[in-house]
């Protein structure tokens, strides 16, 4: 079966504050939902129309759970937390057999 994978790319971090705040709610509710954060910040190198801002991707064992995750009570709260302190593409995607 097909993992899962979160892939955020942040446009711009206008509160780092809540960005903060949503990092610690969203940490708790990954690992409740057995992702496993493979990126998070770190060096980029942006091509094309890429843009070489925070960058994070994690992991889970099939897509299904990927979206069982984004949808669960507790990644809410972190969204919540995070409000309109970025601008960000967020998306899940199914990984290759």
């Amino acid at each position: 079966m097909p993992k899962g994978y979160w892939v955020s790319v942040y446009r711009t971090i206008s509160d780092p504050e809540k960005l903060a705040a949503y990092n610690e709610l969203a940490r708790v509710a990954v690992a409740a939902g057995g992702g496993r954060t493979f990126v998070r910040g770190g060096r980029t190198e942006a091509y094309d129309a890429g843009i070489a801002e925070r960058v994070v991707l994690i992991e889970f064992d099939t897509f299904e759970q990927a979206v069982a995750t984004r949808e669960s009570p507790a990644y809410q709260k972190a969204l919540a937390a995070l409000a309109d302190g970025v601008e960000r593409d967020f998306r899940i995607v199914e990984g290759a057999d």
